[in-house]
């Protein structure tokens, strides 16, 4: 998969890139990312991207312009096959496990990552196939959603996980169902023992204790 990250501040992004489960997907070639500053877009000796809102009001808008060129030099548009790109927005359709397996299957994936007050809105009108919001609060930005999306959609790569069982069957696999206790050694800790039916050996009726216990 091909994941273009369009920030104001790509740096947010070097660290998570280099550790666990993203770095793994890269270094498999499941995984290819380009991390973009829309910055190299702009235009004007300070590199601006944003300017204050027609019609007044408090903070700064978004530039449709460097979005729309960087868009461009990765010759992307909108509804194109097999190819998403989305906005940042608190206004978006809210992130889940039903929308990152059904993204797992792109061949790319763009991020815009809003800022500031929001985005020029005509980057949503026409620039974008989808808004996305990651739940119902405000961050300073659409870098930390961005990841997010970007973290449960590669875990969902084939051979991403090393095991394939990895993630069936685990917490929203179902909408709403959390997934069952999990214990490990050992047995006991500070008079706190792991139930007695996970150590039968007995597969139904651990099967059956943890479908009980699924939150």
């Amino acid at each position: 998969m091909q994941v273009n990250l369009l920030s104001l501040f790509p740096s947010f992004f070097t660290s998570p890139l280099a550790e666990s489960i993203l770095k793994r997907a890269q270094l498999a070639e499941s995984l290819v990312v380009r991390n973009i500053n829309l910055r190299d877009f702009a235009h004007d000796a300070h590199s601006t991207t944003d300017d204050r809102p027609f019609g007044g009001g408090p903070g700064m808008v978004m530039m449709v312009g460097p979005i729309a060129e960087a868009l461009e030099s990765l010759n992307l548009a909108k509804g194109q096959p097999n190819k998403l790109i989305v906005l940042t927005s608190a206004k978006g359709t809210k992130f889940d496990q039903a929308v990152a397996r059904n993204w797992a299957g792109l061949t790319e994936l763009t991020i815009i990552c809003g800022h500031y007050e929001g985005v020029d809105e005509r980057v949503a009108l026409n620039l974008v196939d989808a808004e996305i919001r990651i739940g119902d609060y405000v961050l300073t930005g659409g870098e930390p959603a961005a990841l997010v999306i970007l973290d449960a959609v590669v875990r969902l790569l084939p051979g991403v996980l090393g095991n394939e069982l990895s993630n069936i069957d685990e917490s929203h696999s179902i909408p709403g169902q959390l997934g069952f206790p999990q214990y490990t050694r050992p047995e006991t800790f500070q008079d706190w023992p792991v139930p007695k039916v996970l150590m039968s050996g007995d597969h139904a009726k651990i099967l059956a204790w943890r479908q009980a216990n699924k939150s």
